[in-house]
């Protein structure tokens, strides 16, 4: 029999914990509190004493204050890696530049989210923080420019969604136009995950994001053989007018997740879309008024 103290003990070291710098803003407590229940949640002043506390016991995630910058918390970041390597740190800031979403990218932040804050991109960041598996490794910049990112993902669903909102900073679009963008990116970077990297972890799609004065263009290649567009029936877009669910039955013979629509959505997201020879390769192009 597990004596009671023993089993208290046992129990709060399997407790998961959140350190929130700036406790103040009850926007990101009540978010914490609501997505993160279960969890100790854990206050900072500032960055200062949120360094310290890491230097003194680990956490499972760290959430910074939205009274700072975004190269701020890059840097809190680095420091937090030096003594913790692997924590989980979630950017809260007041203002951002796209430098600084590319400082948080190679720094391996978890998510980011600026100003104004909305409840429903923190809770998400918050929920993937809780249920995503190995991350670490998951986005990686190959190269990135204030106008220009290239960056290799890893073929999972988590990583299409955490990827969304650095996107989202990185582009710095008007709400509608960001909203389109992203959600067009979403969708075919999803659409490559399936189809050319099969949902396997251990392939990578490699995406491109430039954005101009009055363009964005993003370019997205999976490591897959590619496909005929024309000849493909997995997707809503080759359905007849006759038989407008003809892909769905298609999908679930092969086996394949309920979908099929990527395409045909970013067809009305965005203002052009090309695929390359192979079918691999594709360009979304959404121009800017």
């Amino acid at each position: 029999m597990v004596h009671p103290i023993l089993m208290t003990h046992a129990n709060s070291q399997l407790q998961k914990t959140v350190l929130v710098v700036g406790c103040s803003d009850s926007q990101v407590t009540s978010a914490v509190s609501r997505v993160l229940s279960s969890w100790k949640l854990e206050c900072a002043q500032d960055s200062e004493e949120a360094l310290a506390l890491v230097e003194k016991s680990a956490f499972d995630l760290v959430i910074t204050d939205q009274d700072s910058s975004g190269r701020e918390n890059a840097e809190l970041l680095r420091k937090v890696q030096l003594v913790r390597p692997h924590t989980r740190l979630i950017i809260v800031a007041d203002k951002s530049t796209p430098a600084d979403v590319i400082a948080a990218i190679r720094a391996r932040a978890f998510g980011y989210v600026t100003k104004p804050l909305s409840t429903q991109a923190l809770e998400e960041a918050l929920q993937l923080a809780m249920e995503s598996p190995a991350w670490e490794e998951a986005i990686e910049m190959l190269s990135g420019t204030d106008a220009w990112i290239r960056l290799s993902v890893r073929c999972d669903v988590s990583t299409a969604n955490r990827l969304q909102q650095f996107v989202r900073e990185f582009l710095d679009l008007p709400e509608i136009e960001e909203d389109k963008v992203a959600t067009a990116s979403r969708e075919m970077l999803l659409n490559a995950m399936e189809h050319g990297g099969k949902f396997d972890p251990e392939r990578r799609i490699e995406i491109a994001y430039l954005r101009a004065r009055r363009v964005v263009l993003i370019r997205i290649k999976d490591p897959g053989e590619g496909f005929s567009l024309k000849e493909n029936l997995d997707t809503a877009v080759n359905s007849p007018q006759d038989d407008p669910l003809r892909h769905l039955k298609h999908r679930e013979a092969q086996g394949m997740r309920p979908g099929g629509y990527g395409i045909l959505l970013a067809k009305n997201l965005v203002d052009e879309l090309f695929y390359g020879e192979k079918g691999n390769d594709v360009l979304l192009i959404k121009y800017i008024q």
